[in-house]
């Protein structure tokens, strides 16, 4: 099985080619570009390195959410335009999902945090049970103190990730010394980790009209004008 990734949920943007015994190739970016200016270019450059027919493909795998509103829309466009060309489905994956499976054999409750601003994040509680995650949370868009308050109901030491890390690494270690946080190099979204979430979902792949973001709150612009 052969499955195109991508996640341009957060600040990174990512694509990626797996299978089921490799990564074959994965393209991240995390600077100061649009996702609109990037991802299509990303998965062009990754098709011609490694040869790829997009016709041989089985999957798009997509990171659903939540996240960037721009760049979700951005992923999902993209991941439902190329599955329609190709007549295949797309596997959603959840970016929280995706991004706690940075770190698969953790001994620590993993928690990503995204940064969601006005001191909130995007997060769930998660931890690895026979190298496959175990979600211990809903999926939360919660202020900071609750997450941390939430959090020392399960667990005294967790590892954290994400984009939310720089923004509340200080406010998390004063609540608890004994967190920890993961290495730079698995910090991020990853589409690698949702192509290898995507493999294990198979039964969950559905035609690109049914894919649906997963927002969690309504955006800045629809919570001003009240709606």
């Amino acid at each position: 099985m052969k499955i195109l990734a991508l996640d341009s949920t957060g600040l990174v943007a990512s694509a990626a080619i797996v299978d089921e015994n490799k990564t074959i190739a994965e393209f991240t970016l995390n600077y100061k570009k649009t996702h609109s200016q990037t991802l299509m270019p990303m998965i062009e450059k990754i098709c011609a390195e490694t040869e790829l027919d997009l016709k041989t493909l089985d999957y798009i795998a997509c990171a659903s959410g939540p996240g960037s509103f721009t760049g979700l829309r951005i992923g999902a466009a993209t991941a439902k335009g190329l599955a329609h060309g190709l007549g295949i489905k797309i596997i959603p994956v959840p970016t929280l999902d995706a991004l706690a499976y940075n770190l698969p054999f953790s001994e620590r409750v993993i928690v990503p945090i995204m940064d969601a601003r006005r001191s909130q994040v995007y997060t769930a509680f998660f931890q690895t049970v026979d190298g496959r995650l175990e979600k211990l949370s809903e999926y939360m868009a919660e202020d900071i103190n609750d997450v941390l308050n939430s959090l020392a109901e399960i667990t005294d030491s967790a590892v954290f990730l994400g984009d939310g890390v720089p923004v509340f690494k200080e406010r998390i270690l004063e609540f608890n010394g004994a967190h920890t946080f993961a290495p730079v190099c698995a910090n991020m979204q990853r589409a690698a980790c949702v192509g290898a979430l995507a493999l294990q979902r198979e039964n969950e792949a559905m035609d690109c009209d049914k894919f649906e973001i997963i927002y969690l709150r309504k955006s800045q612009a629809e919570r001003e004008m009240g709606l």
